[in-house]
This record gives C-alpha cells, sequence and structure tokens, in this order.
C-alpha cells in the first residue's frame, strides 16, 4: 500500500479519529482503573456496588487521573514521531529514537519537573503534568536504570514478562502505513529494552498487531487472526498465542462477567493483560460496556483497562468515547493534541519536513539533535 494510496482526505480524517481514539479511549480505560487496580473483585463490589465501578475512582489527588500506562503510551508515540522526521536522513534507527522518548520518561519518575535548559525535551517533555509517579513497574523502571537500550538479542530483564511492555504498544499499530510484520517487529524490539521474557516481547508485538489490523479497516477477530499468524513465526510465542486463543474461546462461552474475565487471568503479566483487553474488546457492547468491564475485576485494572480502550477507540474513533469520562480525563488536551501530531506526521510529514529542511515549529516541538 503506497502512501499516495492511503492518505486521501476521507482516509486523512478516519485515521485521525481512530488515533484519537485510541490515545484517548486507552487513557481513559487507564483513568477508569487507576483507583481500584490493587483492589480484589469482591473489595470493589463492596464498595461501589454489585456492578462495580460505574465512573472514575478518586486517584493521585484527583478523578480521572491517568497512570504510568498513559505516561509511556504517549512518550512511545513521542518517540515515533521524531523517528519518522529520522526517515528522511536514515540516521538514528526507530528503535533507538524510542528508546530515548523512554530514557524522558524515566526522567519523570526521578525529578519534580522538567529541566527547561534541555532542548531536547520537546513538547511532551515539557509537560508539568507528567512528572509524577503512578506507580510504575519495576522493570520499566530498572530496564531503563542507564543508558544501554536493552535489543532482542541482549534484552532488559531477561526474565521479566509483566504487562509494562503491551501496555505502551499501541502507538506502534498506528503506523498503518507500514506492513503488519514490521509493526510487530518494531513493537517487539522495543518491548526488549524493558522486558526481556518471549511472552513479554511478544504480547506487546501481538498487540501492536492487533491495533495495527485495526487502524487499516480490519474487524477485531480478523485482527487478532492475524496477529496469531505472525506470533507463528517467532520462538517462545507458546503462552501469548495460548492467552489470546484463550480469549477467543471465552467469548463463545457465554455472556460476558467479570468471573468469566477472570478466568483469563489478572493482568499483571504480558500475555494476561493481552487476552483480557481483547476479551472485553470483543465483547463490548459499546465503548462504556467495555471499558467497565475490563476494570472490575481483581487484577491489574488500570492496565486492563487501556488495553480495552486503546482497542475500541482504535475500532470506532474518538467520537465513541463515552462523554462525560472524555470530559474528566486528566490531560485530555494534551493526549488529544498529541494523536494530532502524531497523524499530521504520518499524512502530511513530507509537508513538515524533506529536502527543504524541517518546520521550525516541528523541530521545536519534536527536536532529533
Amino acid at each position: 500500500m503506497t502512501t499516495t494510496a492511503l492518505w486521501g482526505r476521507a482516509q486523512q480524517q478516519d485515521f485521525r479519529a481512530r488515533v484519537r481514539g485510541c490515545l484517548l479511549g486507552g487513557a481513559i480505560g487507564d483513568a477508569l482503573g487507576a483507583g481500584i487496580e490493587f483492589h480484589s473483585l469482591g473489595t470493589i463490589r463492596d464498595h461501589h456496588g454489585p456492578a462495580g465501578v460505574r465512573d472514575y475512582v478518586r486517584a493521585y489527588g484527583r478523578r480521572g487521573a491517568v497512570t504510568d500506562d498513559t505516561q509511556m503510551t504517549l512518550f512511545t508515540v513521542d518517540g515515533l514521531i521524531r523517528a519518522e522526521l529520522r526517515r528522511d536522513g536514515g540516521t538514528r534507527p526507530a528503535p533507538e529514537e524510542v528508546h530515548r522518548a523512554y530514557l524522558r520518561w524515566r526522567a519523570t519518575q526521578r525529578y519534580e519537573g522538567p529541566d527547561l535548559r534541555d532542548p531536547g525535551l520537546g513538547r511532551l517533555g515539557r509537560q508539568e503534568w507528567l512528572y509524577s509517579r503512578r506507580a510504575p513497574g519495576n522493570a520499566c523502571l530498572s530496564g531503563l536504570d542507564d543508558d544501554r537500550m536493552g535489543t532482542l538479542a541482549a534484552p532488559k530483564n531477561p526474565e521479566s514478562k509483566g504487562c509494562g511492555t503491551v501496555m505502551r504498544s499501541a502507538p506502534f499499530g498506528l503506523l498503518a502505513d507500514r506492513e503488519s510484520a514490521e509493526v510487530f517487529h518494531l513493537a517487539a524490539e522495543c518491548a526488549a529494552q524493558t522486558h526481556g521474557h518471549p511472552s513479554g516481547v511478544l504480547a506487546a508485538a501481538a498487540f501492536a498487531g492487533i491495533v495495527h489490523g485495526i487502524v487499516r479497516g480490519g474487524t477485531l477477530e480478523g485482527a487478532v487472526q492475524q496477529a496469531l499468524g505472525l506470533l507463528a513465526r517467532w520462538s517462545g510465542h507458546e503462552e501469548t498465542t495460548a492467552a489470546l486463543r484463550k480469549a477467543l474461546d471465552a467469548v463463545r462461552q457465554g455472556a460476558p462477567t467479570a468471573e468469566r474475565l477472570e478466568t483469563l487471568g489478572q493482568g499483571w503479566v504480558a500475555e494476561e493483560a493481552l487476552a483480557m483487553g481483547v476479551y472485553c474488546a470483543l465483547v463490548a457492547e459499546d465503548v462504556r460496556h467495555g471499558l467497565l468491564l475490563a476494570v472490575n475485576h481483581s487484577g491489574d485494572s488500570d492496565s486492563t483497562g487501556s488495553l480495552c480502550g486503546n482497542l475500541l477507540g482504535a475500532l470506532h474513533g474518538e467520537t465513541a468515547l463515552p462523554a462525560d469520562l472524555l470530559a474528566g480525563l486528566e490531560g485530555r488536551a494534551e493526549i488529544a493534541e498529541l494523536a494530532d501530531d502524531f497523524a499530521l506526521e504520518l499524512t502530511q510529514g513530507a509537508q513538515l519536513h524533506g529536502p527543504g529542511g524541517v518546520s521550525a515549529d516541528w523541530a521545536e516541538r519534536y527536536p532529533t539533535a
């Protein structure tokens, strides 16, 4: 598929809506689960009624607060935009640019605010509200404790398969002008920067592949089947493949319930979080129903909510997101603006940078020096 064929006016509008939907939907799911992620299902029901939470619960001092899931997803987007700028010159490969973005995220977990003297921060790195620890995963922190970049051949934390890989990987799937195998491989390379277990790497890659299939116009189930085909080409795929197949089987076993969701796991490890997010998106009656199902369980509620939101947002676009939840979301304007920048880069990048140079405004937002 050529860029010219992909980006007619209607296609650009559709793509922008899907990117916004994916990033904002993921953030809404993240925020819905933020206040209950360490609670059992019984505790959730005791505190919020038989149906569980139906709205945001206060976390980190406010309603609608996002966690490290959204933080890292946004820095993934920032890294990918900068990587697109570098495609013109072919200098720094995309995994290296994403790694540099993750190091900028790591700084938000160390410091109280941005060092405005650093010209490399770009627009995202200057956002004060991101400088807050929101229960980041240990492997994400330790994997970025030094400047050495983990690779598929020499990953960081080789035994870790926490969900910190999969919860940040939706943006790779938004690279709609790439082929599915390329997206899968790139997500795997960037997952290895913090988690080295095959299931941690491949769950992230599979999730990116599913998002990619949706954004390219496929059905959700068709995108899952495509991801299963990609997984089969990689060694060590068995756990991730089994988790996705279990999610597909659960869809056919009856009406969706929290108890049925919990047969897929708790979401602390990557392949379980992937399966749970996919299941909730597959059975969702609408976006709100899917998101509430995804967070009301005994486990990593913010991560499963985030994954479900990424999928449903990419599938249906931003206008399908619940307006009341969107209105109360922390960082909504900044997330939407970053989504628009990503869509603009992919669809109009030639007008922003090329042989004639880079737009001064774009270079300030996404410096590559």
